[in-house]
């Protein structure tokens, strides 16, 4: 494939809903919060693709997301009360339904000739994520493509992580798509458990695209064959290591959900089979689960050396300075792209197709669900 125009990439980064990549990634269901931080009865400021929202759980538990300021005189609604599934401005009393419908105006005696009505978005509670819909489509789509059929197995255990990244959410994607990273930035600083597993040899690639997204095929030997499956547009399905030597494999997704073009919410999902409660449960009561490598940046970019922490965090330090070392917002006008950037040219192929077709006002395609989950076995480093 030939690299794309350099004009095209500057596409690539831009979140807001006027731009062509901010009406592409509205079309899909996006996680914005973990589901226990969000308690009953309350409600947070929450910023996603661009837009200040409030984010809050009714009396009933269900969760709802709407505009970020009354319609009134524009104060914050984050700092008003819920009362039961409805949202109260603490300013004057305005009161707003899940949709963003003003219900009611305390203060005014004649009732208005029109509705008045903030932003109000769909969501869904999905594997201990709330996830959003905030396009134009009504109803809005069927919530397929995000499940995840090793997230639905009976008796799995599910660990949710959730950190906020300096940087654009799409070099992150391509950093999925990037299979021979692993074999230098997982060694970086500190030897991580893909250094120990998979080895350090130069993988041959192989890139097909699914109904879902892209298939990645990275092969260091015969028997180690790594593949990943990549949903469109921001999340990826890997197996990993366990914790520790001998513990079982984790299928584990990451979504980058941008919160605008310098910003991303980061989740990553562990996924353990019934049969590993024991890795699960000090999965669990890992301490250093709510780590960010945001918030160490000065010194993993000064010492260059990745502090102690537990395995996955040691992997989410790695990919963290590779790919904030890049910039908040990467400059692609001055890549040197080589044949083992396979991955990437494919990918931004993918995204500027969907891309050139919003800007015609014709069909994008009409991503789905995989009809049953990629075979990604575990791999098996070659002993020297």
């Amino acid at each position: 494939m030939e690299p794309a125009k350099r004009n095209d990439l500057k596409l690539l980064h831009e979140t807001s809903a006027d731009t062509l990549m901010g009406k592409l990634l509205r079309r899909f269901w996006h996680p914005i919060a973990r589901s226990e931080t969000l308690e009953r009865g309350k409600a947070r400021a929450i910023r996603i693709l661009g837009e200040d929202l409030t984010l809050y759980r009714g009396a009933s538990g269900s969760a709802y997301l709407v505009g970020g300021r009354c319609a009134h005189r524009c104060t914050q609604l984050h700092t008003g009360h819920v009362e039961d599934d409805q949202l109260r401005c603490m300013y004057h009393g305005w009161r707003y339904d899940g949709t963003g419908l003003c219900t009611q105006r305390p203060a005014e005696k004649r009732p208005r000739s029109y509705e008045i009505r903030i932003a109000g978005y769909p969501v869904h509670e999905y594997a201990g994520m709330v996830f959003a819909y905030m396009g134009e489509e009504s109803p809005a789509p069927s919530f397929q493509l995000p499940c995840k059929d090793f997230l639905d197995q009976p008796g799995c255990h599910i660990q949710v992580r959730e950190a906020i990244w300096d940087c654009n959410w799409f070099q992150q994607i391509e950093n999925s798509l990037d299979a021979v990273h692993v074999s230098f930035v997982h060694v970086w600083g500190r030897m991580s458990r893909y250094g120990e597993e998979l080895s350090t040899a130069i993988p041959d690639l192989e890139y097909s695209e699914t109904t879902a997204g892209i298939q990645q095929k990275a092969t260091r030997s015969k028997s180690n064959v790594r593949i990943s499956d990549w949903t469109f547009p921001n999340n990826n399905h890997i197996v990993q290591p366990g914790p520790k030597k001998g513990d079982p494999w984790s299928h584990t997704y990451v979504w980058a959900t941008p919160i605008d073009d310098q910003r991303t919410l980061r989740f990553t999902v562990y996924s353990f089979d019934a049969s590993a409660s024991d890795v699960a449960r000090e999965f669990a009561e890992d301490p250093d689960r709510e780590f960010n490598p945001a918030d160490i940046r000065e010194r993993l970019f000064t010492e260059h050396v990745v502090p102690e922490l537990s395995a996955p965090e040691v992997l989410s330090a790695q990919d963290y300075v590779a790919i904030r070392g890049q910039g908040v917002v990467a400059d692609r006008s001055k890549e040197t792209l080589s044949t083992s950037d396979a991955g990437i040219v494919f990918l931004r192929r993918v995204f500027l197709r969907e891309l050139e077709a919003i800007r015609l006002g014709k069909p994008t395609k009409q991503w789905t669900k995989l009809e049953a989950e990629v075979n990604m076995t575990k791999p098996q480093a070659e002993v020297a």
